[in-house]
């Protein structure tokens, strides 16, 4: 059976930003029907020649064509006057807009001087009832969970008439229950004849839902899988350019002092209703506890109470054994405490800094970085320029500002500024959203490097495996409360998944909840 018509190709391009060659002479087909996978390490260039594609960048050298013909996009409605959509890794929507008014926004549909929103709304439901979206037309994108708001994001491209959609690390903020809805939708749009091209760093993703997949490195392709005769370890290989150790390998934990006390622990969420109902447990210097739950079950609440960010309702905790209950987040920092928020933009980054100022968020102010009110830019660019080449953040530039990263990028730049502190204590939650195979293993490594050490580390993550890999203890959380805490050797994926459900089928391992 002869191979499906490309419906869209990228011949030979080329992008220059200052000091960086993001895209060089990089070529891809995608066919009618297909999942294209586009793979490779933060910083390698996928995010620009998607950008490129969609009109937000011009190539400097190199054409694309849709559907055969050679096309000129200039900006994003050229784009989808052609049919090309785009799902970004952080959503462009409005969160005190309705989903009806941010599906309509740029394509308004009116008459006379009156916006026609019936009629839009009466399109948004039959394209959610055709792809089963299931999204309620008339409901606040602030009141939405983020794998719904994706699903608005699918309706506005498909609202426009995109026959070829972009999904840029679609899965990079979503629960798994939510990515195999994601994956639902992915196959009745391919069943209606969309193409699809797939960003993602999750290379089980990768195997199980492409036809055909591109691996990028540094800015240029290397080389070509068909996932049917491909591994991870393979993959992994392609996207580095080394071989990639996929497991965790780590000495047995020799836990020290009690390091966080937390004790009848109530936290309230944005709402004013109860998150954290009553959670207590200990941490020891020298091990690792994980934090498993499908995500909105208390685990922001948790961390961020821990971190001085959210007041606490009732109860106590204890660092190093002094009552830190409603400290500041700088108290809780000079307490020795690292924290790696869930949320990168919003509390881990001040995006119109420059790259070397966000290096030094928590430290600025001391000594080594200031004399009085005098900050040493000198020093400050020396500890970022180490910490850019340690941690591999790219482009390797200090002066770039943050919010121009990449995603991946951002995260990097947190945990390099928190892992690289003289710390006591780490939380770090979801510590490698977003980041590629490579940086996660150097993340995983970091993490026992720090327990081996003596910190104790307080992990929040969303993927079972990292925590089942890293855990010496396992902390299971649903509706705001821990249901058990087991022993690394007693948490097997089936007993943790019963937990997350909310299913206790034996006695706790330690009196919790």
């Amino acid at each position: 059976m002869p191979p499906a018509p490309p419906v869209l190709e990228a011949r030979g391009i080329t992008k220059r930003f200052p000091g960086v060659l993001a895209n060089d002479n990089i070529s891809l087909t995608l066919r009618k029907g297909q999942v294209l996978g586009l793979l490779g390490e933060n910083g390698a260039g996928k995010s620009t020649l998607m950008n490129l594609i969609y009109g937000l960048y011009k190539p400097d050298e190199g054409e694309i064509l849709v559907n055969g013909e050679p096309v000129e996009i200039t900006g994003s409605k050229d784009a989808i006057e052609l049919g090309i959509g785009m799902v970004h890794q952080h959503f462009q929507l409005v969160d005190v807009l309705t989903v009806t008014e941010n599906v309509m926004l740029g394509n308004e549909s009116t008459s006379g001087p009156f916006l026609r929103r019936d009629q839009a709304r009466r399109r948004i439901v039959e394209l959610s009832q055709e792809y089963g979206l299931n999204v309620d037309p008339d409901a606040l994108i602030s009141d939405l969970p983020v794998g719904v708001q994706q699903r608005v994001e699918i309706i506005k491209a498909l609202y426009r008439d995109a026959d070829i959609l972009i999904l840029d690390e679609p899965t990079a903020v979503l629960t798994p229950q939510e990515t195999r809805g994601l994956f639902k939708i992915m196959g009745a749009l391919l069943e209606r004849g969309v193409s699809i091209i797939f960003i993602s760093h999750k290379l089980k993703e990768i195997l199980e839902i492409c036809d055909a997949v591109v691996v990028l490195r540094r800015g240029a392709v290397a080389g070509h899988a068909d996932p049917k005769d491909s591994t991870e370890r393979s993959l992994a290989s392609l996207m580095v350019g080394r071989d990639v150790i996929l497991d965790v390998e780590k000495a047995a934990a020799t836990p020290g002092d009690e390091i966080l006390n937390v004790v009848n622990l109530h936290v309230l969420d944005d709402r004013g209703l109860p998150a954290v109902e009553g959670v207590s447990f200990g941490l020891h210097r020298g091990e690792i506890l994980g934090v498993a739950g499908v995500q909105g079950n208390g685990q922001t609440e948790l961390v961020e109470a821990l971190a001085g960010l959210r007041a606490v309702a009732d109860g106590r905790f204890f660092i190093k054994g002094d009552d830190m209950t409603g400290a500041s987040p700088r108290t809780i920092t000079e307490k020795g405490v690292g924290h790696v928020p869930e949320d990168r933009q919003q509390d881990g980054l001040v995006a119109s800094f420059t790259v070397m100022h966000n290096l030094v968020l928590s430290t600025y102010y001391r000594d080594a970085f200031s004399k009085s009110i005098v900050v040493n830019d000198r020093a400050i660019a020396e500890n970022a320029r180490e910490l850019v080449r340690q941690y591999d953040v790219r482009p390797p530039t200090i002066n770039n500002l943050a919010g121009e990263l990449s995603g991946g990028n951002q995260q990097k730049v947190i945990v390099a500024r928190e892992f690289s502190r003289d710390t006591d204590l780490l939380i770090a939650s979801q510590p490698t959203r977003g980041l590629d195979v490579g940086s996660i293993e150097f993340i995983h490594k970091q993490i026992i490097r720090m327990r081996d050490e003596g910190d104790g580390v307080l992990l929040v993550s969303s993927e079972l495996d990292e925590v089942l890999s890293l855990a010496d203890r396992v902390a299971v959380m649903f509706e705001g409360q821990i249901m058990d805490i087991l022993p690394i050797e007693l948490a097997d994926k089936d007993t943790v998944g019963l937990l997350m459900a909310g299913i206790r089928e034996q006695p706790q391992a330690e009196g919790t909840a």
